[in-house]
């Protein structure tokens, strides 16, 4: 059997192993899925009418939302791997001649696949919201690629900090800075009737061009130069994140 076959199998043995373990932990399922459909209800029934954005507060909010959603089921994926390495199942791996990307690439994946799904009730609960996109068949395409490669991004941040992590507990916290900072964008409110300060830390933060991307692809008027930006700063995160979390992986395994 090839290497590349064998590496294959191996990774589909781990991702299975890795979303049986996410299908018993009801607390992953409500952070990863309910919980972004509650903050929607939170922002766009409870304080969306305080909100001065010019258009419909859910095809504002909505951007924003995704990669909210994208960003609650992180914690998991960071403990998760963080618990493999503490507690002695990568040398059990070891032993049985198990590929060692293989159990990366499982986290990745899985990580990857609840980020998808949480998406989707998103996008479900915004059409049953009133959201109503102008978006036509190439934006929606856009749309889907730029969660996808978002999704992967941070999916291989997060296990590079859950290796780095030193415990479980601090492998949860890790992730908290990510899962914070589209609160720091203009996911909810633009940026110019932000302060000073604020606003210049909004404008040049990561999720900020990504977030406006996708408004813009909803709009069916995408800017050019924000996907410039959100494109090289989810190519970054994921080189990063890749390259830390196998440099970690081989020291500590």
């Amino acid at each position: 059997m090839s290497t590349v076959s064998t590496s294959l199998g191996d990774s589909a043995i781990m991702l299975r192993r890795n979303l049986k373990h996410t299908l018993r932990n009801p607390t992953t399922v409500f952070n990863a899925v309910l919980f972004p459909i509650v903050m929607m209800f939170m922002f766009v029934k409870v304080l969306g009418g305080g909100f001065d954005v010019g258009v419909n507060y859910i095809d504002y909010a909505t951007p924003g939302l995704l990669v909210m959603a994208i960003k609650y089921g992180l914690g998991a994926t960071a403990t998760a791997v963080n618990d493999d390495m503490t507690k002695g199942i990568i040398n059990r791996l070891k032993v049985m001649d198990v590929s060692r990307g293989a159990v990366l690439t499982g986290h990745v994946v899985v990580t990857m696949l609840r980020c998808l799904v949480a998406c989707t009730a998103i996008i479900g609960v915004a059409f049953a919201m009133g959201f109503r996109p102008a978006a036509n068949a190439l934006d929606w395409l856009g749309v889907i690629g730029l969660v996808l490669l978002l999704s992967f991004a941070v999916s291989w941040l997060t296990v590079a900090l859950g290796l780095a992590a030193k415990t479980v507990e601090s492998a949860g916290m890790a992730t908290v800075p990510l899962i914070m900072l589209p609160f720091l964008s203009t996911a909810f409110v633009p940026a110019d009737t932000m302060g000073t300060g604020v606003r210049q830390f909004v404008e040049y933060q990561p999720f900020t061009p990504i977030i406006e991307t996708l408004r813009g692809l909803f709009e069916g008027n995408p800017s050019s130069g924000d996907a410039i930006v959100a494109l090289a700063w989810c190519v970054g995160i994921a080189v990063l994140g890749y390259v830390w979390a196998v440099s970690t992986f081989k020291k500590r395994a």
